[in-house]
């Protein structure tokens, strides 16, 4: 069964190790040598996962952990969806998306957003299924890959909790 939570901070490594598995899959290509090199060698994910805290949502599938999702700065942007390899195509990115949509209703936001590498094909395809639109695309500085990368930023109208405001008011 696939449930969605908040991460705990003792999953810090796992978290890690998940989201740099996926970040070998969809991203290592599209980048050079030197940069695969420090991102293994570093793996960001450990720094980011430990100021997030509780700003991460974790996938799990019968208890076993399968993708984490986030909005970094508590808005209505998707910042990470981050999903292990061997659990992709089982709902486990949908669900974290749909989680953090509920978040951003619950916010009050009408609009959720996200950003991805325009190579990264499959991301690009399941946003597109689940009905965010193209907004932005074009060449954008990576801080953390330290390389340019042509970007797509995507746009989903959510309905924000609360009254319905009646035509003409």
């Amino acid at each position: 069964m696939l449930k969605v939570r908040p991460a705990k901070s003792e999953e810090v490594q796992e978290l890690a190790r998940i989201g740099l598995a996926s970040w070998r899959k969809g991203i290592l290509p599209l980048v050079a040598a030197d940069v695969v090199s420090r991102i293994e060698k570093d793996n960001p994910f450990i720094p980011f996962l430990e100021e997030q805290g509780g700003n991460i949502l974790v996938a799990e599938t019968d208890g076993a952990l399968a993708g984490l999702g986030a909005s970094e700065h508590g808005d209505n942007h998707i910042s990470d969806i981050w999903v292990a390899p061997e659990h992709e195509g089982k709902g486990v990115g949908s669900a974290l998306i749909a989680a953090l949509e509920e978040q951003f209703r619950a916010r009050g936001f009408a609009e959720a957003t996200i950003r991805v590498s325009a190579d990264n094909t499959r991301a690009l395809g399941l946003y597109r299924h689940l009905g965010y639109h193209e907004t932005w695309r074009g060449f954008d500085h990576d801080p953390i890959l330290d390389a340019k990368l042509e970007k797509v930023s995507l746009a989903k109208a959510i309905r924000p909790y609360g009254p319905v405001p009646l035509l003409g008011q």
